[in-house]
């Protein structure tokens, strides 16, 4: 199975309690607090043989973080992952986590990366996969998957915020809310987008 997710933001102190940012963090106490909920929610969510698709902003390493601790967190998050590059990522990290790559249990490399975007089709749709938001212009088809903005939401249809603080996911009901953390799949996508789409029309 495919999922997606972005802006875990794994041993970043300064968004504990920020009230506007990511409310969704208001109430750890300390970053390994929030990280182990992050990893809880993943892995009760993805299965170690899927693919999840990761929009950037892994974690930040100066001062709360290193290297060595974000490598071993990430091994122990379920799934093969693909990186795209966040502003708060780095080349060097990611030289680094190539160099400890190794094989997940689908058979692919456990990590791979992309600087500026992924892609791919599901359901007769294409995905832009970004950490920035990307505006299309007038499309059918076409859906852009991002991050980066926390919790806002991009005032068009076609952009879905995939962060694991997205505004965006007051679309859905109570009972399919995510686990905060958790990484979102395919079905819970075509429903985001369908739940936009419907609220766009409501505004003609």
């Amino acid at each position: 199975m495919i999922f997606v997710t972005s802006d875990t933001h794994f041993f970043a102190n300064a968004l504990l309690g920020h009230p506007h940012f990511a409310p969704e963090r208001q109430h750890f106490l300390s970053v390994n607090e929030m990280n182990d909920a992050i990893v809880d929610a993943w892995n009760q969510t993805v299965q170690p043989e899927d693919t999840v698709y990761h929009c950037g902003d892994i974690g930040v390493f100066y001062r709360q973080g290193s290297k060595e601790a974000m490598l071993d967190l990430l091994t122990n998050l379920h799934g093969n992952l693909i990186f795209v590059k966040g502003n708060h990522d780095s080349h060097d990290f990611f030289k680094y986590l190539n160099n400890h790559n190794f094989k997940s249990e689908n058979g692919a490399d456990k990590f791979a990366f992309e600087d500026v975007g992924a892609y791919f089709k599901y359901d007769h749709r294409q995905y832009f996969l970004t950490h920035y938001p990307l505006i299309f212009g007038i499309t059918k088809n076409s859906i852009n998957l991002h991050g980066h903005i926390h919790h806002s939401s991009i005032d068009i249809k076609e952009n879905i915020n995939v962060g694991i603080d997205s505004a965006d996911f007051d679309y859905f009901p109570k009972e399919m809310k995510p686990i905060f953390g958790a990484p979102l799949s395919m079905e819970k996508i075509e429903y985001l987008i369908k739940a936009k789409s419907d609220d766009f029309a409501k505004r003609r």
